[in-house]
């Protein structure tokens, strides 16, 4: 059984987010292996896919070291690279079958493009502990699926530097556990329109180098800040760090980026 280990969001090695993608099941190994696996696997995410009775629809399940997530987008595009680019799959489009319904993924002019779900955040007060967490105060959060601190200037969010395991317990109004986003406007200077930081200790991830979920949120929130519709994001992991475009249609967000492997494997087990 192969697996290959793809950096999603990125245009040259060793940038962007890795992901691990294994070859498609028939059905749906137990929880345990897949969970294993992952933690082996000690990326950010390994995907686990299913083949369905359409050769352009599979089963797509996301798991980190710790946990299986709701929704991933980098492993998702890492996914659609390996069935297009690796296995030589032809087709448009592919759709894959999810916690967060399905997520359609097609060749763009450069990369991929992801149809996701919309996740515009609300305004709301920081949570007890978040200012001392991430060690400077926001000029806003907002909360949705993940929190939202935004901060006044690009630089603070290259030099912010949150105690992980403090952000580990807080949570937003309704949102999951230890998730944070920092972002801001990029310098004018800059190609992009904004950058921004993903933590993640709640699910095992101390920092993300590039989160399609989190631009789910991002999107809509800075197409209504910026007052258009597609907006040019950087994410600035240090040393590594992943370029994405959204645009937001409604209760949608397309995702745009690019994918290349870097791994090929086989499995002994």
């Amino acid at each position: 059984m192969r697996q290959w280990t793809v950096d999603a969001f990125a245009s040259a090695p060793f940038k962007g987010n890795p992901a691990c993608v294994v070859e498609p099941f028939d059905q749906w190994p137990s929880d345990g292996w897949m969970q294993a696996l992952a933690k082996e696997n000690n990326q950010a995410e390994t995907a686990f896919l299913l083949r369905t009775g359409d050769p352009a629809r599979f089963g797509l399940r996301w798991f980190t070291p710790g946990m299986e997530v709701d929704l991933c987008g980098h492993a998702t595009l890492a996914s659609a690279h390996v069935l297009l680019a690796e296995l030589g799959l032809e087709a448009p489009a592919l759709t894959f079958d999810t916690r967060s319904g399905p997520l359609i993924v097609s060749r763009a002019s450069v990369g991929y493009e992801m149809d996701f779900p919309a996740g515009p955040p609300r305004r709301t007060a920081p949570p007890a502990g978040l200012v001392e967490a991430l060690g400077v105060t926001p000029a806003e959060v907002w909360a949705g699926r993940y929190l939202v601190a935004v901060l006044d200037n690009a630089a603070a969010v290259h030099a912010v530097t949150p105690d992980i395991r403090a952000l580990a317990p807080i949570q937003g109004e309704a949102g999951e556990v230890g998730q944070v986003i920092v972002c801001a406007l990029a310098d004018p200077s800059d190609d992009v329109d904004v950058v921004d930081r993903f933590f993640a200790p709640g699910c095992g991830v101390d920092e993300d180098p590039a989160t399609g979920s989190a631009h789910c949120i991002l999107g809509p929130l800075y197409a209504d800040k910026l007052g258009r519709t597609t907006v040019r994001f950087r994410q600035v992991f240090p040393g590594r760090g992943g370029d994405i475009e959204s645009e937001t249609r409604g209760d949608r967000v397309l995702l745009r980026g690019q994918a290349l492997t870097v791994i090929e494997s086989r499995l002994r087990v």
